[in-house]
């Protein structure tokens, strides 16, 4: 993966994890689209980041190891104009609105 990405790859950051799906004999890539709420561990080999999404009023969370072979690419949709933090677990308590106020997005 780029250098720049996982640099863009910051807590309060949206983005797009594309990851690649196995099925039988045939594979597809599947869209999984949150803000970043935790990047652990630097830039070492277990380094892993943290997408938070709302689907159908539910929240989901997914754990992400930066250098894992099944993602396909990663795409930055925005950044953060300024986060206080290193970890955004706080988030879990808000509607989608209010993160949005939050984060200044």
């Amino acid at each position: 993966m780029d250098e720049k990405i996982i640099d863009k790859i910051k807590p309060g950051a949206k983005v797009r994890v594309w990851e690649r799906i196995k099925e039988g004999d045939k594979e597809r890539q599947s869209a999984f689209e949150g803000i970043v709420i935790a990047r652990k561990h630097g830039r070492e080999a277990g380094a892993t980041f943290t997408v938070r999404a709302v689907l159908r009023e539910v929240g989901v969370e997914k754990v992400f190891p930066i250098y894992s072979p099944v993602i396909a690419k990663i795409d930055i949709i925005s950044s953060p104009k300024k986060v206080h933090r290193s970890k955004l677990y706080y988030l879990r308590g808000f509607s989608s609105k209010k993160t949005r106020e939050r984060l200044k997005t």
